[in-house]
């Protein structure tokens, strides 16, 4: 009998401890957060409400007071996380900026320099690390990285996004439908070739509807395990035309010229040039429109968050590729370093480490992402990020920082300034050389409007000496051709002393 009752005990107490062990693993792969990326394309900080809260109201209505687009579910992140308001495209146009962010490696090393040049093999994402340890990954949307395909769905190559039927390579599709071979354009040309005409377009085939549903799916289908997730929305990016009733809910708009909307080219730099294009009331309607979509969608997305229970386990990174500079210094969409194109909105929300509301002032560029939430979840990157990693700013644990970051511009082909400029940056000031023209040094405080040059000012000799031995220090460290150039060279050594 004392046999039998000793018997029982240690099965139950053997059961009892599989159960809380079970309980145990249970809930340490649920500590694993999610991580989900909502990515932008050209889009203008300013739309955003969160952004317009950063900045006196001359820079946040340059298109008039009346002029601007409510965005409550952004908002939302923004308050509930934190903002950065100095985070800059490590090269302000599509491919290089995307490649630096999935690689926390600066373009030249990946060596995405320019658009439509696929990304090395030997890159390493933050898709493929997080893959690597446990992750359930997938991607839809806009990729860019590999070469000159176009839509190209499901590149070969998914550097460690696993599910990545709806990803396409190339182009800003306004209708995507599911087919028997797989996801396609819905909108097609006389010759039956992939358009991007929006008629017929609605709410379940719009492009962004459409890749927000496929976030939700995803989300749906691994709301049981961690998973990492990266929707990249080709809006607002031209051609600028949205569904119904987007398309007019923004006509009523008079929109303002911006301040330096007629500024001409005296005394300005070679990359400065003014292009002179015009503003058009019709695209402005429509840009505000596509950014009015993206903010529903993203609250339909939060929307399954929190009624699934993951939203306080799930990472909400909201940001861009690039800027679009809607008309400031006579000039539309990216390339140059002017805040509208070069800086991009960048929201992180983490309710776990990250308090509510945080605001990160410092420079950061889109090399420090990887290093940054792979820091943040406190998994050991690939070794080969060239980023730094800013996470303690996000926590507020950071004593020491240097505020200084480095962009770069894709350079000009068949030019003899093929180089171009690139420049050290921090949250009040951007040092840029180029090969052409005159060293130019902003102050974002004193000239918010990026029209003087403070270079032969000898006030700022001691800034114009730091930024320019953290370029060449930047330069020399990351392989910048641009080090090389010998006019660059002798400015930059003038200097620095």
């Amino acid at each position: 009998m004392k046999n039998n009752l000793n018997s029982v005990f240690f099965t139950v107490m053997m059961t009892t401890l599989l159960l809380i062990t079970t309980n145990t693993t249970s809930q340490v792969v649920k500590k694993k957060p999610n991580l989900l990326i909502i990515q932008t394309d050209e889009h203008n900080f300013r739309t955003l409400g969160c952004y317009r809260n950063t900045l006196p109201d001359e820079r946040a209505f340059m298109w008039g007071e009346e002029n601007v687009v409510e965005t409550p579910n952004i908002d939302w992140l923004a308050n509930k996380g934190a903002l950065c308001t100095s985070f800059y495209a490590s090269t302000p146009v599509c491919s290089p900026s995307r490649g630096s962010f999935m690689s926390g490696q600066f373009p030249q090393n990946t060596p995405v320099i320019t658009n439509d040049i696929a990304m090395s093999d030997d890159v390493v994402t933050f898709a493929k690390v997080l893959s690597n340890n446990g992750y359930s990954t997938g991607y839809s949307g806009k990729w860019h990285l590999d070469g000159y395909g176009k839509p190209q769905w499901e590149p070969v190559r998914n550097f460690g996004f696993q599910d990545n039927r709806y990803m396409f390579n190339r182009g800003h599709w306004k209708q995507l439908e599911d087919g028997p071979n797989g996801p396609k354009v819905a909108a097609r040309n006389k010759k039956g070739d992939p358009s991007y005409d929006i008629s017929g377009a609605n709410e379940i085939n719009f492009t962004t509807d459409f890749l927000a549903q496929k976030t939700i799916d995803f989300i749906k289908k691994n709301k049981d395990k961690p998973f990492c997730y990266m929707v990249s929305i080709p809006d607002p990016h031209g051609p600028d035309v949205v569904r119904a009733p987007y398309d007019t809910m923004y006509q009523h708009l008079k929109f303002k010229t911006p301040k330096t909307y007629k500024k001409g080219q005296e005394n300005l730099p070679p990359w400065a040039d003014t292009k002179k294009q015009k503003m058009s009331q019709k695209a402005m309607t429509r840009y505000f429109g596509m950014v009015k979509c993206i903010d529903d969608n993203i609250g339909k997305i939060l929307k399954v968050l929190k009624s699934s229970g993951q939203i306080n386990n799930t990472i909400i990174v909201f940001t861009s590729d690039h800027g679009d500079l809607l008309g400031e210094h006579g000039r539309n969409n990216k390339g140059v370093p002017f805040e509208g194109s070069a800086k991009v909105p960048f929201i992180l929300y983490y309710p776990s480490k990250v308090k509510e509301k945080t605001v990160i002032n410092e420079a950061l560029t889109t090399v420090d992402f990887m290093p940054t939430i792979l820091g943040l979840m406190e998994v050991q990157g690939s070794g080969k990020e060239n980023g730094r990693n800013a996470a303690k700013l996000f926590t507020k644990t950071s004593k020491d920082w240097n505020d200084i970051a480095f962009i770069r511009g894709t350079g000009q082909k068949k030019k003899k300034s093929d180089i171009n400029w690139f420049g050290a940056i921090t949250d009040r000031y951007k040092l840029i050389y180029d090969p052409v023209g005159e060293p130019w040094l902003i102050d974002l405080e004193k000239d918010p409007d990026e029209l003087h040059n403070y270079y032969k000012d000898l006030s700022y000799k001691p800034i114009i000496k730091e930024l320019s031995e953290g370029l060449r220090n930047y330069g020399e460290k990351y392989n910048d051709p641009r080090i090389n150039n010998l006019k660059i060279r002798r400015e930059m050594e003038k200097g620095m002393k």
